[in-house]
C-alpha cells in the first residue's frame, strides 16, 4: 500500500546540511523527519558506515519518509515518538558515535494543509490539532473543557495574544450554550472577541490563538530543552546540533538552552577557586541565527519566520 501523500518543503535545507558537517562513521538524528526532506539530504551525504535515526510523532510522516528514503533503508531507523525521548532512544540502540542532531520545530505544511487534522483556521474541520493521532488530548478538549483562567494563560503565554482575557471569556460563554466543534466556529468566536480596530490589518485574528492551542495540545515547548540537552550530552566531540525555530517562544528556548550548555563554572564570582567543576558542553556556532535567503522566501513564503541556530560539542 503506498504511503499517504505528504507534502512539505524543507526549510533552510542546505544551510542545515552544511551546519551538521556530516562525516562517515557516525550516527545522525533527524528529530522531526516530516516528509523526509532533510533526512534524504543527510542520507545522501552519509557514508556506508553511518546511520540515521528518524523521529516523528506523526505516523503519516513516518510512512511518507519510509517511501522517500527507500534507497537508504538499510542505514535508517524510524522512531514513532516525541523527540523528547531522544536520550532513551540513544541508549536503547547503544549509540556511542552521535555525530549530529537536527530538529525542525513546529508543524509541517502537510499538517496545516490537511483539513481533517484541524490545525488551520483556513479549513473547516473538527477541532483536533494532534501531531500524534494516538494522543489523548485534542484541541476539542482544550477549548471545551479547560477553565477560563487556564485558557487565558495558554493564549497569553503560548500565543502572546494581548486579547487573551476577552477571547477566553468569549469561548467559555459560547461553549456554555453548546460545545464548540469546528475550526471555523472557534475562529469566528476569536474574531468577534477582538476589537474591530485591532483586526483591521495584520495577520488573521485567530492566528495567535490557534498557535497557542496547538502548542498546548502537543506539549511542543516542553520537549525542546530535554532534546537539546540529550543531544549535547551524547554528541561526540565536534558533533553538531542544528535547530530551526519558527516563533519567538521556540527560539527563546533554543537560544537559552544553547547558552546554558555553553556556560562553564557557575560558582559565585567571589569564590577564589571553582568548586562546581562544571565545564562547557558546547560552543555556539551561530551568535546570530541563520535566516532564509531572499530566493528561499520567494519560493517558500512559509519559511519567513525560520531561524537556524547551531552548536558544536566541545
Amino acid at each position: 500500500m503506498p504511503a499517504p501523500e505528504f507534502s512539505h518543503v524543507s526549510v533552510l535545507l542546505y544551510e542545515c546540511i552544511e551546519a551538521l558537517n556530516i562525516r562517515d562513521g557516525f550516527t545522525y538524528v533527524d528529530c522531526t523527519t516530516g516528509g523526509g526532506g532533510h533526512s534524504l539530504e543527510i542520507a545522501r551525504r552519509m557514508g556506508p558506515n553511518s546511520r540515521l535515526i528518524c523521529f516523528d510523532r506523526d505516523a503519516t510522516a513516518i510512512a511518507a519518509a519510509t517511501e522517500r528514503l527507500h534507497d537508504y533503508l538499510d542505514r535508517i531507523t524510524f522512531v514513532h515518538d516525541n523527540f523528547s525521548s531522544l536520550e532513551s532512544v540513544l541508549h536503547r540502540y547503544r549509540i556511542e558515535n552521535l555525530g549530529g542532531v537536527l530538529a525542525d520545530l513546529g508543524c509541517s505544511s502537510y499538517q496545516f494543509d490537511t483539513p481533517e487534522r484541524g490545525f488551520s483556521y483556513m479549513h473547516d474541520a473538527r477541532l483536533n490539532m494532534k501531531m500524534d493521532e494516538d494522543s489523548p488530548l485534542s484541541a476539542y478538549e482544550v477549548v471545551n473543557e479547560y477553565p477560563e483562567s487556564e485558557l487565558k494563560r495558554i493564549l497569553f503565554d503560548y500565543g502572546e495574544e494581548r486579547f487573551a482575557p476577552r477571547i477566553a471569556q468569549a469561548i467559555c460563554k459560547r461553549r456554555a450554550v453548546s460545545p464548540i466543534e469546528t475550526t471555523f466556529e472557534l475562529s469566528e468566536i476569536i474574531r468577534s472577541a477582538i476589537p474591530a480596530a485591532a483586526r483591521a490589518d495584520g495577520p488573521h485574528p485567530a492566528k495567535r490563538s490557534f498557535q497557542a492551542i496547538r502548542i498546548e495540545v502537543n506539549g511542543e515547548l516542553d520537549s525542546i530543552r530535554p532534546m537539546l540537552e540529550a543531544a549535547a550530552h551524547n554528541l561526540v566531540r565536534s558533533g553538531r546540533i542544528a535547530t530551526i525555530s519558527f516563533h519567538s517562544l521556540e527560539d527563546r528556548i533554543v537560544k537559552t538552552t544553547y547558552r546554558d550548555l555553553a556556560k562553564g563554572c557557575t560558582c559565585p564570582p567571589d569564590f577564589p577557586v571553582c568548586v562546581c567543576g562544571k565545564r562547557p558542553l558546547v560552543r555556539e556556532i551561530t551568535k546570530k541565527p541563520i535566516l532564509p535567503t531572499e530566493k528561499e522566501l520567494e519560493e517558500n513564503p512559509r519559511s519567513r519566520s525560520a531561524k537556524l541556530r547551531v552548536a558544536e560539542k566541545m
